[in-house]
């Protein structure tokens, strides 16, 4: 048994503190349980957990000794997954500024801090696609080693952009934070191959890259393709021999073709897609990720004004795009671009994709299985035995309100228990 006690202050209508220990043989006794794939909602939700691990779930008998958590009332799920964070990032106060007040040590700080809200809010696995000095790689060990609390990352290194691009350091006078592969800045089939085998080397488990120009920037139009096809070729080629795979931040209708067609794993954003774009990721198994903002979350008024231009460009044309592509069937996962949008809202995403067009169930597949898919893992995702304990609830169905996900009431993740609903208790 893992003597951890881990002390938190959870909202259990004024209980205060409490503490929960890390207990090797656990049963969650609930309502019922989600099945994601079959899309409906198994009664009861007994499931037996030992070691981190899913062992049975509605078992006939187990064992004499195990810790009983009642949920009562609460529908469990799988933990879900957000695959595309930015966890030592936000845009409040003077973001613009902050490459050239901030050190990579700023950056952790704030990392570990919405590590713990992303955990609290039911996502148990996240991407950081793209933190400077290797933070989100760092973040990752230290949540592994139980330094902070905080999901299971798959960490980028730097993003990587062209000279002047979307993901280099734009906006400041020539001379200053000037760039190159080794943090993310990389023009030519030869640069980008280095700079993929520096982020790889240094522990990056996916590389992202800007196929084109971006919203947050300082640069053009937010759909100009910026890498050549060639180099995106390059990148993924060169990711791809080394089993990692590619996210690729794309806008325009253009650079999204280039990148479907070098063969990324995954489209991020894919605001103004067209047919011929959503027919190519379609059959080629391209994952889209598409964060759409709910109203109020991200204040385009508080942005600087150019970049106020390209939001209120983008934005709109984004969910139309999003409803057209849930028609055409193309592969979404669920991301929110947390650190644009706020850390700890993770969820509030459901609610709108629903409206525009997506099922509940479906929505939930984005940031379950599908979710798990596109990160080649095998081991989350599903409550099923051979799983990680990575589990949620909520109190009620969320296929019939999928809002509920806003406030789940329980976490536990690796089977330790983090957050318990107001009605529960651990025995």
């Amino acid at each position: 048994m893992k003597k951890i006690l881990i002390m938190m202050c959870l909202s259990l209508g004024g209980a205060g503190l409490i503490s929960v220990s890390a207990l090797a043989q656990t049963v969650l006794r609930a309502d019922g349980y989600l099945d994601v794939v079959a899309g409906k909602i198994i009664k009861p939700g007994v499931v037996y957990v030992e070691h981190g691990k899913i062992i049975a779930v509605n078992p006939k008998s187990i064992p004499d000794n195990a810790k009983t958590v009642d949920l009562t009332g609460q529908i469990l799920t799988p933990g879900l997954t957000d695959v595309h964070t930015h966890l030592d990032g936000d845009i409040s106060g003077d973001w613009t500024n902050r490459p050239v007040r901030e050190t990579g040590v700023d950056l952790a700080f704030r990392g570990a801090k919405n590590a713990r809200k992303t955990l609290m809010a039911g996502f148990t696995t996240v991407r950081i696609l793209g933190s400077s000095n290797f933070v989100g790689v760092a973040l990752n060990k230290a949540i592994e080693k139980g330094y902070v609390i905080g999901p299971r990352i798959i960490p980028a290194g730097y993003s990587l952009g062209i000279t002047g691009g979307h993901c280099d350091t734009t906006g400041f006078i020539p001379g200053l934070l000037e760039r190159d592969y080794r943090t993310g800045v990389a023009d030519g089939v030869e640069e980008v191959v280095k700079a993929v085998r520096y982020q790889i080397k240094h522990g990056a488990k996916v590389i992202k890259f800007c196929a084109t120009a971006g919203i947050l920037s300082f640069e053009g139009p937010a759909g100009a393709q910026q890498y050549s096809q060639n180099e995106m070729n390059a990148i993924v080629t060169e990711a791809h021999r080394h089993g990692i795979k590619v996210a690729a931040h794309a806008h325009g209708a253009d650079g999204i073709k280039a990148a479907v067609q070098a063969g990324v794993d995954s489209v991020e954003h894919a605001s103004l897609a067209d047919d011929e774009a959503r027919k190519m990721a379609k059959e080629e198994g391209t994952f889209f990720v598409m964060n759409i903002y709910p109203p109020g979350q991200v204040i385009i008024e508080d942005l600087p004004l150019p970049l106020q231009a390209k939001a209120r460009y983008v934005f709109p044309r984004r969910e139309q795009n999003f409803t057209r592509a849930v028609k055409a069937g193309v592969k979404l996962a669920y991301g929110t671009d947390a650190g644009v949008y706020p850390h700890g809202n993770n969820a509030n995403q459901f609610a709108i994709k629903v409206q525009l067009g997506q099922s509940p169930a479906d929505a939930l597949r984005s940031a379950t299985v599908w979710a798990t898919e596109l990160l080649g893992v095998e081991d989350r995702g599903q409550i099923k035995p051979d799983m990680f304990a990575d589990i949620i609830a909520v109190p009620g169905n969320p296929l019939n309100d999928i809002a509920l996900l806003e406030n789940v009431s329980f976490v536990m993740k690796d089977g330790e228990v983090y957050k318990l609903p107001g009605a529960g208790s651990v025995e």
